[in-house]
């Protein structure tokens, strides 16, 4: 399907040359002078190579149709992380280079949006939030109370946050899944 530069998002995959490509970040950029544009950067699905493009904000790229389906992640290992179809228990395997930045977050069980072209895994959307616990922090100061100052710590998936200064070890926090930061915490 054809359709113009400037309409294409993340998560969108294109196809150039015979080639699939997803897309990773996509800008419009309007200069004061001359035509806007459309900066994409892109990854080749099917070795991992990125590159980045500059459209004519108007030119017609190709855009191919893709289904998203949730699936079940069920584990890691050496050649990538397995996923479930919740309906008919198909397993698929997805790169560890689709996943990314996402794997911290990925819990046993979570439910993520796979994007997949024929059998094979484009992209993946995680929850916007996840549930962690915080392993290491400075501890609580007494008499302090949730001020605009926060401190560093280090979540049970590896990550490095900054959590308000009442937040103590052991504590379970939401955090979003898209950059690590506090959100609240956790109600259970």
């Amino acid at each position: 399907m054809r359709v113009i530069a400037s309409s294409i998002r993340k998560g969108n995959v294109l196809e150039q040359d015979g080639k699939l490509y997803v897309v990773l970040s996509a800008e419009n950029i309007h200069p004061g002078k001359g035509t806007p544009v459309s900066q994409i950067e892109m990854r080749r699905i099917s070795d991992g190579v990125k590159i980045s493009e500059r459209y004519k904000t108007t030119d017609q790229v190709e855009k191919v149709t893709i289904e998203e389906r949730n699936y079940s992640f069920l584990y890691e290992d050496g050649e990538g992380f397995h996923f479930m179809e919740p309906e008919t228990y198909d397993q698929v395997q997805v790169a560890k280079d689709v996943v990314g930045s996402s794997a911290p977050y990925l819990q046993e069980g979570m439910v993520v949006k796979l994007s997949m072209h024929d059998t094979t895994a484009v992209a993946i959307t995680l929850p916007q939030r996840a549930t962690l616990e915080v392993v290491e922090t400075e501890p609580v100061t007494k008499g302090q109370t949730a001020s605009s100052s926060y401190k560093p710590a280090v979540l049970s998936n590896g990550v490095r946050t900054a959590v308000p200064p009442h937040i103590g070890t052991g504590t379970r926090i939401v955090v979003l899944t898209e950059d690590g930061s506090y959100v609240e915490r956790a109600k259970d």
